[in-house]
């Protein structure tokens, strides 16, 4: 029995790997020690991963099979989840924002590393290596063109992620890619079958039918479910992995790449998942947990080091490959100082942001090996570019981004205003758990997200005989709501408190956890209101702290456009950056345009700090002088649109007596639309 269970063992650690649990299990641990062990000391984990995949590959220890249909599966997904998520992280607000400095650039960082790389490949290597043909020079100069935003995080962690030369570049990325994706369904073509008329024919019918159906149907058809199904959190995860693939799918049919319909479905979808949404950490921790790191492996798998040893041709093609690359996008970024005036500086950010090659390359150069295009010489040099690039692109962003602190106007208006929100005290009181999951969402989206405190969820109970066991239901009803919140990788926790009246049991627990701003539920039934701004509003206004009251129609992604009406001289009450920066904050999570109506001394106030904001070009104004007729506005913004207002406390500067029972006024002539009632 023990030789027969020994020889079971051996059987099945014998390479190759045959058992799926075995290789599954192999691959995750790989996944789990391989990153952790190269970030201590600061090299990509993308390289660890590829590099264990050429060490326990075919070509190396041989623990997998080269067709094992198991890891090719996951390596699939795992190349179009890369490319999807590529799509879904762009800030299409930023690309609006610098719209033709980034189209400057992505021509720039496309045509002039394929100018650069084309005729050295085709003219120069093609007698070293006869596999480096037409469509396999065009093909290794366009994957030149590609870039990933690897050091991205460096910046936003130093805090110039609204820096000219980092907009620009993360605007670029979206043609860049796009224009490389697009030339790479050409050299496919060619390779298949030549590019007759009839196929530029077919690929402009394909490409114009395949975009209506990604970039009209689909996100109606998206955020109709997603309104539809608001409570089923699980099913959006699933529906999203299923445009995904059906995108891919469409994509093929078309005569498109697969990859080509997985970046359309992230750009498909970008505006209808926040990027702080419980929905884009679940879709970015599965990514990043799993199917990436399963491609990468996958990618070191098919590399074959020992063709280096073979011969001279191999280590020439990598060494100009990676000298290739990171001349042509130096170039790049050199042009585009001397356009745009940029200075040292401004360049060298743009260069080491869009240096690194990686996902994207990745995706291009499996795409040619996988359609005989590319042979294994380019795919091993393709590892050692990646190495490079990646290491290089890091060293360039960092060294970078200092200068660009450094030298920033403005640095200690930032650091002060840094110090005045990164400990942000939110305080959310839930009277009613039912309508409160669209003002979690909204709590969560304004979040600071530099705010190591937690998000406060308090409940009031009545102060009687049951006050024990009221608390202990009201406990249990609001752990949903935690749970909801770590899944958008927020803090939460539940404060129960007793008390004999509501508005100052929530005034109290606002001055004990010593909160920032309070949100509160908006009461349905209009006597109720009056109620609730006689007795528990007024208290909690005491309270002199930002206070935000929201009726929510529809979930906050199906809403066009947030329309706020700022009343005379609100721009000289205590919090007036406070919540302008929240509602700024919001129409950057939820990729939509502001409309302000106010008179024109708050409208420059306004203009001036949003553009600091970085959403300057995706704003606009309306000039409301006669605030005794504001809620005319109700004929004019459309019930598809967040209507914010701004309203005072009494006694302060910007206080109007039409102010007085806001709510009640609203519920009349805004009755259909999401509404959201600031108090600073």
């Amino acid at each position: 029995m023990e030789n027969n269970t020994l020889d079971l063992l051996i059987k099945a650690f014998t390479p190759p790997l045959e058992n799926p649990v075995i290789i599954f299990s192999l691959i995750l641990f790989i996944i789990l020690i391989i990153p952790n062990i190269l970030n201590r000391i600061k090299i990509p984990g993308i390289i660890g991963l590829i590099i264990a995949g050429i060490i326990i590959g075919p070509k190396g220890l041989n623990f997998f099979l080269e067709d094992d249909s198991f890891v090719e599966i996951f390596s699939t997904i795992g190349l179009l989840y890369i490319m999807f998520i590529a799509g879904l992280e762009l800030d299409l607000n930023q690309f609006k924002a610098n719209r033709n400095k980034s189209i400057a650039f992505s021509i720039f960082t496309f045509l002039i590393p394929l100018g650069l790389g084309f005729p050295i490949f085709y003219y120069l290597l093609h007698p070293i290596d006869p596999n480096i043909d037409l469509n396999a020079s065009l093909l290794i100069a366009s994957m030149f063109a590609t870039h990933t935003l690897l050091t991205y995080p460096i910046v936003s962690k130093m805090g110039i992620s609204k820096n000219r030369a980092v907009a620009i570049t993360v605007g670029g990325t979206i043609l860049t890619d796009t224009a490389v994706l697009l030339l790479l369904a050409v050299i496919v073509g060619n390779h298949q079958g030549g590019l007759s008329k009839e196929f530029w024919i077919q690929l402009i019918i394909s490409l114009i039918i395949f975009s209506a159906i990604m970039f009209v149907v689909m996100p109606r058809i998206a955020k109709w479910f997603f309104k539809k199904l608001e409570s089923e959190k699980h099913s959006h995860f699933i529906f999203v992995l299923s445009v995904v693939f059906f995108a891919s799918f469409l994509a093929e049919v078309a005569g498109l790449e697969s990859i080509i319909g997985a970046f359309f479905a992230g750009l498909a979808l970008n505006k209808l998942i926040p990027a702080s949404s419980a929905l884009m950490n679940r879709i970015e921790f599965i990514g990043n947990s799993l199917f990436i790191p399963f491609f990468l492996i996958s990618v070191g798998m098919k590399v074959d080091m020992s063709v280096i040893l073979e011969g001279p041709a191999a280590l020439i093609i990598a060494a100009v490959l990676t000298i290739v690359a990171i001349a042509g996008k130096w170039l790049a970024a050199w042009v585009t100082q001397l356009v745009f005036r940029f200075t040292k500086t401004d360049r060298q950010l743009i260069f080491g942001l869009s240096s690194a090659h990686a996902a994207a390359t990745l995706a291009v150069i499996m795409v040619g090996v996988n359609e005989g295009i590319l042979d294994d010489n380019v795919l091993n040099g393709t590892v050692i570019l990646i190495l490079v690039t990646c290491i290089v692109a890091s060293f360039a962003t960092e060294k970078a981004a200092v200068k660009a602190v450094v030298e920033a106007d403005n640095v200690i208006a930032e650091e002060e205003d840094d110090k005045e929100h990164k400990d942000e005290q939110i305080l959310m009181p839930i009277a009613n758990p039912k309508n409160m999951n669209k003002i979690l969402e909204f709590a969560i989206l304004i979040k600071d997200k530099k705010s190591k405190n937690a998000l406060d969820i308090l409940t009031v109970v009545p102060n009687d005989t049951e006050a024990e066991i009221n608390i202990k239901k009201a406990n249990e009803a609001l752990e949903e709501f935690i749970k909801d919140a770590t899944a958008s990788d927020t803090q939460a926790d539940i404060i129960s408190t007793i008390d004999h009246n509501p508005g100052s049991g929530m005034a109290r627990m606002a001055k004990e956890t010593m909160a920032d701003m309070l949100i509160l539920g908006w009461p349905r039934r209009i006597g109720f209101i009056d109620k609730l701004i006689g007795e528990k509003l007024d208290l909690v206004l005491k309270t002199d702290k930002l206070l935000f009251i929201c009726d929510f129609k529809t979930p906050l992604i199906n809403n066009k456009k947030i329309a706020v009406a700022v009343p005379p001289f609100a721009e000289l009450e205590l919090r007036f950056n406070l919540w302008l920066d929240k509602i700024t904050e919001l129409a950057k999570e939820l990729s939509l345009p502001l409309e302000f109506y106010c008179n024109e001394t708050t409208k420059d106030v306004i203009k001036e700090i949003i553009e600091k904001r970085g959403v300057g070009k995706n704003t606009s104004f309306e000039i409301l002088d006669d605030w005794n007729d504001f809620l005319i506005l109700s004929k004019s913004v459309p019930e598809d649109s967040l209507f914010v207002l701004v309203s005072a406390r009494k006694g302060s500067v910007s206080y109007l007596s039409i102010q007085d029972n806001l709510p009640t006024k609203l519920e009349r002539y805004f009755q259909n639309h999401s509404k959201l009632i600031v108090y600073p």
